[in-house]
């Protein structure tokens, strides 16, 4: 895929963050869109920033991505109203910080039925519309957290390896059978987004002051820099895009240092929870 004008691009997650970074930079490229979010009020706001930046609304549908036939309609509808559909981004994301004894089942189904479910669902049935497209691309938001173990993040770990592994696997699968479709991982740093505003916490986790942290120190990619190599990435075949100072020196310490690396990043992590509590 060498250019998105007047490609089909469908995106989830779209109400806010990269999502709604990703619905502007690819309008700009000319790309019909379709846009969906649980969130109405937030996709609303993508919209109207949408029209006014091209002149062009969008289609926007409130979609819960754990919802499977929810989702099967929804790339049906997609489908058949536009003729083809060329580009997935599977964006949308959730995350519950806390050590995994003070985790609840509830809790860790959440994440992995939005994080992991909604990239599967998502792919399964839009695939056959992409592949009868002639010219189709997947991107997978994975994360930083998809190339290391994070404590205090395991559901969001599991979702997140688990969305690098089926990206990967389905590459080589498209590639085998000759299908006309991309694929891409996509690994972010640290992003200002909401999704840590939004995360839910078990045990005694300091939500405000993880915020702040993440606000002040950890987020240093903004949404527009994330969809900037996203959309580059895409066009370029990328089969994994990095993203973030953070997300480069991360997945280099990891190839340096094996398993060893979870040694250094508990330090850390042991030092972090300190800050945020005294």
């Amino acid at each position: 895929m060498k250019t998105l004008e007047n490609k089909v691009v469908v995106i989830t997650g779209a109400g806010s963050g990269i999502g709604r970074a990703l619905a502007l930079d690819i309008a700009g490229h000319g790309a019909r869109l379709a846009l969906s979010d649980w969130d109405t009020v937030g996709l609303g706001e993508t919209a109207a920033l949408v029209k006014e930046a091209t002149g062009v609304e969008p289609r926007t549908d409130q979609l819960d991505v754990r919802d499977r036939q929810a989702m099967a309609q929804y790339a049906a509808s997609v489908a058949k109203e536009f003729g083809v559909v060329n580009v997935l981004i599977n964006n949308a994301g959730v995350t519950v910080h806390g050590n995994f004894e003070d985790v609840t089942y509830e809790q860790f189904e959440w994440v992995m039925d939005v994080d992991f479910w909604g990239v599967v669902q998502g792919t399964k049935e839009f695939l056959p519309h992409l592949i009868e497209s002639g010219d189709g691309h997947i991107a997978n938001v994975s994360s930083i957290f998809g190339l290391h173990g994070m404590p205090g993040q395991t559901s969001y770990n599991a979702a997140k390896f688990g969305v690098r592994g089926f990206t990967e696997a389905l590459r080589m699968e498209m590639l085998i059978a000759g299908h006309p479709v991309g694929v891409t991982c996509v690994h972010p740093g640290g992003i200002k987004t909401n999704i840590l505003h939004n995360a839910q916490t078990a045990g005694d986790e300091d939500h405000d002051a993880l915020n702040k942290l993440f606000d002040n120190v950890l987020a240093r990619t903004t949404p527009e820099q994330a969809a900037e190599t996203i959309v580059a990435g895409i066009l370029k075949g990328r089969p994994r895009v990095l993203i973030g100072t953070d997300a480069w020196v991360i997945d280099k310490l990891i190839r340096l240092a094996g398993p060893n690396y979870q040694r250094v990043l508990a330090t850390i992590r042991f030092e972090t929870v300190a800050r945020t509590r005294w």
